[in-house]
């Protein structure tokens, strides 16, 4: 059976991890009623996108 050779040492495995962070949510302002949104989805409390007013 195939088994490591050699163990992997603490500081080599939290330097492979050390880059995983993870990022603040991106909000804009909804044109319509400036309430924050995700982008590219409708407005939850005017249901307006693009524009256009979307069926809710």
């Amino acid at each position: 059976m195939g088994a490591p050779r050699r163990r992997v040492t603490k500081t080599r495995g939290r330097d492979r991890r050390t880059n995983w962070k993870s990022k603040p949510t991106q909000l804009i302002a909804c044109p319509k009623c400036g309430t924050l949104v995700l982008p590219h989805r409708r407005c939850q409390k005017c249901g307006n996108y693009k524009d256009k007013e979307v069926l809710i």
